[in-house]
């Protein structure tokens, strides 16, 4: 009975742009997967520079073996996906430097990668970024402004709360 009444009030997990471009809802991404959140809800960003950063104070759980895409889990236990680009899993790593691998820990602002943009525009692939809270059943997410710039690892992106 008291222990509703002492219970800590959830503090927001501020989640970081990961990326410098324009922030646009995920209906907005020219694929069902993420315009339907399957995988997820969240946010996509339009790059505008290559530097990817960590959106969150955590550790890296999965750096796909194609590297586009990273898996994050935060302190908190919320999981964040970032996917960059759509289909680009079949460069099968071309045009993506990552800088960290498994199990390392990342602080907000750490690069992670850098996403060579222009030249996945150039081999014909859609850059736009999908942003994914994949554990969202234990988490909420506010409701991120879209159509607006952010500066990678410096602008806050949204913010979640534990369930």
């Amino acid at each position: 009975m008291f222990k509703s009444l002492f219970k800590k009030s959830e503090q927001a997990i501020t989640i970081m742009a990961p990326l410098s471009g324009e922030v646009v809802s995920l209906e907005e991404v020219p694929d069902q997967v993420f315009s339907e959140k399957m995988m997820g809800d969240g946010v996509a960003i339009i790059p505008s520079k290559n530097t990817l950063y960590s959106p969150i104070d955590g550790e890296v759980v999965n750096v796909f073996p194609t590297k586009h895409a990273i898996t994050l889990r935060s302190k908190e236990g919320a999981e964040i996906l970032i996917h960059m680009g759509l289909e680009t899993v079949n460069l099968g790593g071309d045009g993506f430097d990552i800088k960290v691998s498994d199990g390392d820990k990342v602080s907000k602002g750490s690069v992670l990668a850098d996403y060579d943009v222009e030249k996945i525009k150039g081999l014909g692939y859609k850059v736009i970024t999908p942003i994914i809270l994949i554990n969202g059943e234990k988490f909420a997410m506010n409701q991120p402004s879209t159509h607006h710039q952010v500066t990678g690892g410096m602008d806050i992106l949204l913010e979640i709360t534990k369930k």
